[in-house]
């Protein structure tokens, strides 16, 4: 089980840990959101510090209707407490988690301040 809280902004946030090139765990506070289909985005800052692998780009649709071109990369996950390979879109802004993330799981929010956040594997 992922546990996070709901923040005092109404955001669901977990704690997720991201393996980096040299296999060391960064541990960083992501938003979920049920709007982005893509599996997690990480801004630039953070793309550099983990030496992520450049995959190629890729245009976006963003929230607001725009098309952007993003760079993308490979990065490995910690999630169930076993390494996941997800693909990452560098974007400016928190680290974001996706519904490509959190598909096949069950997603519980307490939708207060400070509510609980909970994921749980159903595959």
């Amino acid at each position: 089980m992922i546990t996070g809280q709901v923040t005092a902004n109404r955001e669901a946030v977990i704690e997720l840990e991201i393996v980096s090139q040299n296999q060391k765990i960064e541990r960083v506070e992501a938003v979920i959101d049920t709007g982005f289909n893509g599996y997690l985005t990480l801004p630039s800052d953070l793309v550099n510090r983990l030496n992520l692998q450049l995959a190629g780009n890729r245009r976006a649709t963003l929230g607001d209707g725009n098309t952007v071109v993003m760079d993308v990369y490979l990065a490995k996950v910690i999630w169930h407490g076993q390494e996941r390979e997800v693909i990452v879109l560098q974007a400016e802004g928190g680290p974001l988690i996706g519904m490509s993330l959190l598909y096949g799981n069950r997603v519980i929010l307490t939708i207060v301040n400070g509510g609980d956040v909970t994921i749980d594997p159903i595959l």
